[in-house]
């Protein structure tokens, strides 16, 4: 019997190239989903200064397979104990295997570490994997689950943090 190759997380910067398979995935998966009016999808990816995905305000996280990105996400400060997270996303190929599960868990943590309380994210109504996920994972909806999703448009949840000792504080 062979054994499944490890799956690793790491922290990374914008630029990094084991960021191009999570940025072109998200491009395909938002186009094929949303269109692309006029580069929005392209527009929206790059809407964040990098810097804002980097300690002490943000963090990007991917997983990797056998030297493959596999899965990623990030977070960004919402304001001084929130945490937004963006950018979650799992290779088509290796979907159904608890890989977005894993990234909110290490996205999660980061944020404890940063010193956040809460956490902030939105997705779309045409994603209907990831607002299931969002709801098992414990993120709290702050819309009407049985209005019409498209109509509401951007679907905003949230989540607070488990309490830590000795976390690091996020500076105003």
């Amino acid at each position: 019997m062979t054994q499944a190759p490890e799956l690793t997380a790491h922290a990374v910067l914008i630029g990094d190239p084991r960021l191009a398979p999570l940025f072109a995935g998200l491009t395909a998966e938002y186009t094929q989903r949303y269109g692309d009016r006029n580069g929005s999808v392209a527009q929206e990816l790059d809407r964040f200064p990098a810097h804002e995905f980097s300690d002490p305000l943000g963090r990007f996280v991917i997983l990797e397979e056998a030297g493959r990105t596999v899965a990623g996400g990030a977070l960004r400060r919402y304001d001084q104990h929130t945490a937004e997270l963006k950018r979650i996303w799992t290779h088509e190929e290796h979907r159904r295997r608890g890989l977005a599960r894993r990234v909110l868990i290490e996205l999660e943590r980061a944020a404890a570490e940063l010193g956040y309380t809460q956490l902030f994210l939105t997705t779309g109504p045409r994603q209907p994997e990831a607002l299931k996920l969002y709801l098992n994972a414990g993120y709290q909806p702050q819309f009407d689950l049985a209005a019409d999703l498209d109509g509401i448009g951007h679907l905003p949840f949230t989540k607070q943090l488990p309490a830590t000792n000795g976390g690091a504080t996020i500076g105003v």
